[in-house]
């Protein structure tokens, strides 16, 4: 399963100055309802389709984030973005008023995890960006629109089924010290474990991530152990079963440090989502509003982050295509 890849290890690391999250009514309904700085019971964010609401959410991120940083954005130097929907254009629409120079993601469930680690490596060089931001969204509506039917046709969800989520995180990274530092970086790789099943992505994306993690931890030299939290996004109950399995076959344990920004995001007893969140804003907006105040406050110290990827299309899956997974790495440390 492990292959070998590069792993950046920082020696002057580039710090996260501030990070905001805004999310959907369901969203706000769920266990971490309170720790989000904005939300939209009715998943419009003041627009008249889905779509624009996405790009909407996008814009509404990018300002809260320029707010809690006391930031004037014409101060930064690049902007990594994404979305699910075709081509980013959510992203594109939403961020294209503040002329940042931008360019665009798409790493599907895992591209929060891609921005932060581009993010990282341009403010490593020398004479490069001084500050950039990590913006991704989702949007609940618009992802079932366009990757399976209208809500309107009201189709039957499998029981491995995901629930997209309306919601989206930023992240402003600089070269000066903060008490959140990114350590380390390693991108992941395209892992098709030969699922086509696009009601169950927590199978597809589950071998990427134990893909990731052993690679990552044998190439260090560290153990699971090393780490207060190994967090996943967005396996749900489905990948995250299958990521335990994995990896205990290589003799790696995490089921008593690893938490899954799916299977938090939502209330399983009260909210009938199935097997969880999914969707690239799932992870972004947790990160950003559970666990970064946890890694500031020095409640966690060293953190493997590992969103996780569906890689598919509309097209590709009504074609019947495989849907390969991909699980890049961020290692974020407290910084006394």
């Amino acid at each position: 399963m492990m292959n070998h890849r590069k792993i950046t290890v920082f020696t002057d690391p580039p710090s996260v100055l501030a990070c905001a999250s805004a999310v959907g009514g369901e969203e706000a309904n769920g266990p971490l309802g309170a720790e989000f700085d904005f939300h939209d019971p009715g998943d419009k964010f003041g627009a008249d389709t889905w779509e624009h609401a996405e790009g909407k959410l996008a814009g509404v991120v990018f300002s809260l984030l320029m707010k809690k940083a006391d930031f004037d954005h014409r101060r930064v130097d690049m902007l990594f973005a994404g979305d699910l929907q075709n081509q980013c254009v959510a992203t594109s629409e939403g961020l294209m008023p503040y002329g940042i120079p931008y360019l665009g993601l798409y790493g599907a469930c895992s591209t929060c995890g891609e921005g932060l680690l581009l993010a990282s490596l341009a403010l490593s060089v020398p004479g490069g960006v001084s500050y950039a931001t990590v913006i991704t969204t989702s949007h609940f509506c618009a992802a079932e629109r366009q990757y399976r039917t209208p809500l309107e046709y009201g189709s039957q969800r499998s029981p491995t089924a995901q629930w997209t989520a309306t919601a989206g995180g930023g992240f402003l990274l600089g070269r000066e010290q903060t008490p959140v530092a990114v350590e380390a970086v390693m991108p992941g790789r395209i892992v098709d474990s030969g699922i086509r099943d696009a009601s169950n992505m927590g199978a597809a994306m589950a071998p990427a991530a134990a893909d990731s993690l052993l690679c990552y931890l044998t190439q260090r030299n560290e153990r699971a152990a090393d780490y207060d939290a190994i967090i996943t996004g967005d396996l749900a109950k489905e990948g995250s079963s299958i990521l335990y399995e994995l990896l205990e076959k290589e003799g790696v344990f995490i089921r008593d440090r690893h938490f899954d920004c799916g299977k938090l995001l939502y209330d399983y007893g009260k909210q009938d989502v199935h097997a969880g969140a999914s969707g690239c804003g799932c992870s972004a907006s947790v990160l950003a509003a559970h666990f970064m105040p946890k890694i500031k406050g020095g409640e966690l110290r060293r953190v493997l982050f590992m969103a996780t990827g569906a890689l598919m299309s509309p097209s590709s899956l009504q074609q019947g295509g495989n849907i390969a997974g991909i699980s890049p790495v961020v290692a974020l440390t407290h910084r006394p």
